[in-house]
C-alpha cells in the first residue's frame, strides 16, 4: 500500500504536466504538419492529394522564393544579439553596483528599477517614437535596438545570483591589486555564466517574437524582424496560402528551438541558481 502510494505521489505530476505539454506542443506540431500539405490539405482531406516532399519542396521554395524569409532571420538575429549584448554589458555591471557596493541611494535605485518592471512596454512607445522620428531614425536598427539596450529584470536577476558570492572573495580580489572592471570581468562573470546562459533565452525569444514596437518603428521589409516579416509575407498572399505561410512559420521558430536546446542544461541551472521563477 505504501508503494502505491509512492508510486501515485511520483505519478501525479506528470499526469498533470503531460497534458499542458501536450497543448503548448500542439500548435506547433500543426505548423509543421501545415509547412508540408497544399493549402487546400490544411483544413481537410482532398482527393489526389499531391505526396508530402511535393508539397513540401513547393511550400519552403515559395517561402525562400517569394519573400525575404532569410532577410528576417538575418534581422532578427543581428537585433537580438546586438541587444542580449548590451543588456548583459550594462546589466552586470549595475547588478555588481547594486550587490558589492555601498553607495548613497542604492535603495532608491533598486526601487526604481523594480518599479520599471512594472512598466508596460505600451507606455513610452509614444515618446520614443516621437524621439526617434526627431532623429530621423525610425526604420532602422536602431530604432529596433534603442528601447532595450539594458534589463531591469537581467538586473534583478544578476544581482540576485552576485549576492551569492562571498565578499571575502572580493576583498580579496582588491587586496591583490585588482580594480571593479577586473573583478567584474575575471570573477563576477564566470561566476554568472549559468544566468547569462537562462537570461539570454529569456531576451532572445522575447525580442526575437516582438511584434508591437518593429510594426511601429520599422516600415520596409529590409529592416523587419522575423514575426514582421511573416505579417508582411501574410498581406501579399491574403492570408489564404497556408502551406508558405506556415512554411515561413517554421522557419522563423527553427532558430528558438535550436537555442533553447544548445542552452537547455544552463537555462535550467541559472534559473534555479537565481531563485527566479
Amino acid at each position: 500500500m505504501t508503494a502505491l502510494i509512492r508510486s501515485v505521489r511520483r505519478l501525479a505530476p506528470h499526469a498533470v504536466l503531460l497534458p499542458a505539454a501536450l497543448a503548448m506542443v500542439y500548435p506547433f506540431f500543426w505548423m509543421v504538419r501545415a509547412s508540408l500539405r497544399t493549402s487546400a490539405e490544411v483544413f481537410g482531406a482532398v482527393p489526389d492529394a499531391p505526396p508530402i516532399w511535393q508539397s513540401a519542396l513547393e511550400n519552403y521554395g515559395r517561402a525562400l522564393i517569394e519573400s525575404p524569409v532569410l532577410q528576417f532571420i538575418a534581422n532578427g538575429l543581428l537585433v537580438t544579439t546586438v541587444i542580449l549584448g548590451l543588456q548583459i554589458v550594462t546589466s552586470v555591471m549595475a547588478a555588481y553596483a547594486l550587490a558589492k557596493l555601498r553607495f548613497r541611494g542604492a535603495g532608491l535605485l533598486m526601487a526604481l528599477i523594480v518599479l520599471a518592471m512594472a512598466i508596460p512596454p505600451q507606455v513610452p512607445a509614444f515618446p520614443l517614437f516621437l524621439t526617434l522620428a526627431r532623429m530621423r531614425m525610425l526604420d532602422s536598427y536602431f530604432a529596433l535596438i534603442l528601447p532595450y539596450m539594458t534589463s531591469a529584470f537581467a538586473i534583478l536577476m544578476f544581482r540576485q545570483f552576485i549576492v551569492g558570492i562571498p565578499d571575502d572573495i572580493i576583498l580579496a580580489a582588491r587586496q591583490d591589486g585588482m580594480n571593479e572592471a577586473d573583478i567584474v570581468l575575471r570573477i563576477v562573470v564566470p561566476a554568472l555564466k549559468p544566468a547569462i546562459a537562462a537570461f539570454a533565452i529569456f531576451s532572445v525569444t522575447f525580442h526575437w517574437n516582438d511584434l508591437y514596437w518593429p510594426m511601429i518603428v520599422i516600415k520596409s521589409t529590409h529592416f523587419a524582424p522575423p514575426t514582421l516579416g511573416i505579417l508582411y509575407f501574410r498581406s501579399q498572399d491574403g492570408g489564404n496560402d497556408f502551406g508558405p505561410l506556415m512554411a515561413s512559420a517554421t522557419l522563423v521558430t527553427l532558430p528558438m528551438i535550436a537555442l533553447f536546446l544548445a542552452l537547455q542544461r544552463q537555462f535550467v541551472r541559472g534559473v534555479t541558481m537565481s531563485g527566479v521563477k
